[in-house]
């Protein structure tokens, strides 16, 4: 039997106690259905709610609703992060490759989907906008799909299409979508993409986050030629790399002549850019973010960050010691699929320092820290005092040569400590 979608204001009546609930995210973060939700709370208990990083406020995270939500993170925002306390608020560490499996396979099933998306078209298709990724499988497993629909939120080709008679219950907005603006480049932000952008060669498929550090190699890219695009994510930055045409996507393997991501997060311009345009395609990042996928593509760049390394390679970027402070996210999916591909360079750029002035090069990584990335999948490594290639070295070796990018005031500490910890094992 084919649904029908309602446009009503008693969706709320969807909402019961000891459901699981998916939350779009990212810049298609629904505030208008959260608020609808958090009217209910006084009838609700045992409600979860999963998602990936979303926008605004959470109040859901709030610990006066204990009893009545508790919030499984796929990735910590930071409007979660201090709300943290792996009981009512956790989270759950799992590939972004492999979120959509979780759904689909029916290990974490989901009660409602709340998600944002653009006005159907004549032939009754919504478009999920700014943010696929993860979403279109719980679209597809959800019981009770609500949306918001939003005639400003960008219509973009590719996976993220959904159908008016999958969506039970509708309402109807008209506000702007969150801008996510960068903040102007530092001089080391700017020497890391300078450093980084040496390594990457005309015709090289990137990968890259948001951030400082993202931005700054994008930046230092423009005299680049034939660069292509397949990333989890893309904003500004590589926006303006297809606009001065070193990104043409013209030497892919894989959708050339498409920029290719899971979600997009940016300026109003970019948004612009992205709706219905044939070139861009948004789609699931169990296909995007697949390392065999990503192999495909000649000369992967794939541009990550950290919060720690040790002098051995381990590379920490989802914690701070035992508290979570981000997610795995899609990290080890574009490392391993970076060295796969031919010509690949898999990428890990930070700064030398942390704003307290401790060193992100470490002798051993903190307690209760996460590997995302193993000594063994770690290969180029860049600071503001240089760059290095981990792969095919010692342990002796890697330390030796961590060290010489290390900042100057750390690098004496850094070997002294890397001595007595490789004495101690004998």
């Amino acid at each position: 039997m084919i649904r029908k979608m309602k446009i009503t204001t008693q969706y709320t009546q969807a909402f019961q106690s000891n459901q699981r609930i998916f939350v779009h995210g990212a810049t298609a973060t629904p505030f208008k259905l959260i608020e609808g939700l958090m009217e209910q709370a006084p009838r609700l208990k045992n409600v979860e709610l999963i998602h990936l990083h979303t926008l605004g406020n959470a109040p859901y995270a709030d610990s006066k609703y204990d009893g009545i939500f508790k919030v499984s993170n796929l990735f910590v925002g930071s409007n979660v992060r201090k709300q943290l306390d792996y009981d009512r608020v956790d989270y759950l560490p799992c590939f972004l490759s492999e979120i959509p499996e979780l759904f689909r396979s029916g290990q974490v099933k989901l009660s409602i989907a709340l998600i944002h998306v653009s006005p159907p078209d004549a032939h009754g298709f919504c478009s999920l906008g700014t943010s696929v990724d993860i979403v279109k499988a719980a679209v597809d497993t959800a019981e009770v799909v609500i949306a918001q629909i939003n005639p400003q939120m960008p219509r973009v080709h590719g996976d993220g299409f959904v159908h008016t008679s999958q969506i039970d219950f509708a309402i109807e907005v008209n506000e702007p979508i969150p801008e996510v603006l960068a903040s102007p480049l530092t001089e080391i932000e700017k020497k890391i993409g300078q450093f980084t952008a040496e390594l990457i060669e005309d015709k090289a498929t990137l990968q890259m986050g948001i951030g400082a550090i993202p931005d700054a190699v994008l930046y230092n890219l423009k005299g680049h030629r034939n660069l292509g695009i397949h990333s989890e994510m893309w904003s500004d930055g590589a926006l303006e790399l297809i606009l001065c045409g070193a990104v043409d996507n013209s030497f892919k393997a894989v959708h050339r002549g498409k920029t290719v991501s899971g979600f997009v997060s940016g300026s109003r311009r970019l948004y612009e850019f992205i709706h219905d345009n044939p070139s861009v395609i948004q789609l699931q990042m169990d296909y995007v973010n697949n390392p065999i996928t990503i192999a495909r593509n000649p000369k992967v760049a794939a541009i990550n960050s950290a919060l720690e390394i040790d002098l051995t390679g381990q590379i920490c970027a989802d914690s701070i010691g035992s508290k979570i402070f981000s997610g795995v996210g899609g990290q080890m999916d574009f490392m391993r699929g970076a060295a796969l591909s031919k010509g690949g360079k898999p990428i890990i750029a930070l700064i030398s320092r942390t704003h307290k002035g401790e060193s992100k090069i470490v002798p051993a990584l903190k307690v209760g820290a996460g590997v995302v990335t193993t000594r063994a999948h770690a290969h180029y490594v860049v600071t503001e005092y240089g760059v290095t290639n981990l792969h095919g070295k010692t342990l002796k070796e890697r330390a030796q040569q961590l060290i010489l990018i290390a900042h100057p005031e750390d690098r004496e500490a850094l070997d002294r400590s890397w001595h007595q910890i490789f004495k101690k094992s004998i």
